[in-house]
């Protein structure tokens, strides 16, 4: 049994709390508060989203983002946050990826290393452990839904809704909910927690990342990104969610050239990232949002199954899906990481592995350099042969063939893809 010692991220302000508190009376978002509450529902048409909507629809304006981002604000005058994110200095570091360096002290100080076994992806749903229903209803923004409002309308056009909800009319008990993550990155970190009360642990299917995509897509801001860490991939809460948050700059790996492979029969792009300190896998088209996540839901289950460890991002307003598996975690547990990459206490978790490193340490960030973050990120990379192993395996779950293998040397298959548009209209969301 391979384990690694390292601070967990505190994430809700109940997770110091007694493992075996209920929260009954406190108003949690367990069986005994959840289904009286009244938090507000945002509702969202699931058959609204084609490939042409999303490629139009990427301006930076959405009710989403208004909602999210004034309800967030609310959270944040009322002190629930540990810290204020917007003091922590950042930096681009000089050289050819432009990663993106900030110093977090806040989440890391005050707290005591915890033992996690690193070695299976899949574990079981411990309820004495922290969990989220657990947390309590003040640190929760709001139900992310897709609607059920439109029966016998055209939901081609029907609009995004949100509604106020009374004590009592909770209606659907599996509820996905968006939480504010206390210990943020960035502004407007929050979490997407799928079905609640179901206590799915931390492992993706078809619909719960299918969620996460449709999140995106309402969100409709190049800033905007959610990201998905495996257990054994520094997930350190083993109940099934998503993180996301606004950064006003693109990700390094958003930048990096890529290498198509082969399309899938539904329209799906899949490409493997050059250049780039981490392996990785790109997908992107698709003809509807669930024609991505199904191939890429099928990659991630294949991971999964292998036990080997992954973390995805979700970019690009939900048509760009980064898979990285790695094994930094493994090799910290079989003494293999150098002792001064140790030493900095950097999680390289899917924001690390994108591009943007958050370190604990004032004189890490005065130190910090391009040189260092590859350095740090070629730890996490499988090796050639084992990705190419996995790659593989991932290929033949999915029915696909590496359409291109003999023509790596060709240019015309190897290129960049431009910068997300918008990203300038987009800015006045931040302000």
């Amino acid at each position: 049994m391979l384990t690694i010692k390292r601070v967990p991220t505190v994430v809700s302000n109940y997770q110091e709390e007694s493992s075996e508190s209920t929260g009954c009376g406190r108003n949690c978002l367990g069986n005994c508060c959840l289904p009286n509450s009244s938090l507000p529902l945002y509702e969202f048409n699931q058959d609204r989203v084609s490939r042409d909507n999303r490629r139009r629809n990427r301006s930076g304006f959405s009710f989403l983002n208004n909602l999210l981002l004034e309800q967030w604000r609310e959270r944040m005058n009322r002190g629930l946050f540990r810290y204020d994110v917007s003091a922590c200095e950042t930096k681009v570091l000089s050289g050819q990826c432009g990663f993106i360096a900030q110093l977090n002290e806040g989440r890391h100080l005050k707290k005591r290393p915890t033992e996690f076994r690193v070695d299976q992806v899949l574990q079981p749903f411990d309820p004495n452990k922290f969990n989220f229903t657990k947390v309590g209803q003040e640190e929760v923004l709001f139900r992310f839904q897709p609607s059920t409002r439109f029966n016998g309308k055209d939901v081609t056009t029907a609009e995004t809704r949100i509604f106020e909800i009374s004590n009592g009319e909770f209606g659907d008990l599996s509820t996905n909910v968006v939480a504010i993550n206390v210990s943020p990155i960035e502004y407007g970190h929050v979490l997407l927690i799928p079905r609640v009360l179901d206590c799915f642990p931390q492992r993706i299917d078809n619909e719960s990342l299918l969620l996460a995509l449709h999140m995106a897509a309402e969100a409709a801001s190049p800033f905007f990104r959610l990201g998905y860490n495996s257990l054994g991939a520094f997930a350190t809460i083993n109940h099934l969610h998503f993180q996301a948050y606004y950064l006003a700059k693109p990700f390094p790996v958003e930048k990096a050239p890529i290498r198509r492979i082969t399309m899938s029969v539904n329209g799906v792009m899949i490409s493997q990232l050059l250049d780039y300190p981490v392996r990785g896998l790109v997908f992107e088209g698709g003809n509807t949002l669930r024609d991505l996540a199904d191939v890429v839901a099928r990659c991630c289950i294949r991971l999964q199954s292998d036990n080997v460890p992954y973390n995805v991002l979700v970019s690009d307003c939900g048509n760009r899906i980064f898979v990285f598996p790695q094994c930094y975690a493994e090799k910290q547990a079989l003494g293999e990481v150098k002792q001064e990459l140790l030493d900095t206490q950097v999680n390289p978790a899917v924001w690390e592995i994108s591009g943007h490193i958050v370190l604990k340490r004032k004189e890490d960030l005065e130190g910090a350099s391009e040189d260092y973050a590859r350095r740090l990120l070629a730890e996490v990379s499988l090796s050639e042969k084992r990705f190419e192993e996995v790659k593989a395996c991932v290929f033949k779950a999915c029915g696909l063939q590496e359409e291109y293998k003999d023509n790596v040397e060709d240019k015309e298959l190897v290129f960049s893809p431009p910068t997300t548009p918008h990203y300038a209209e987009a800015c006045v969301v931040l302000q």
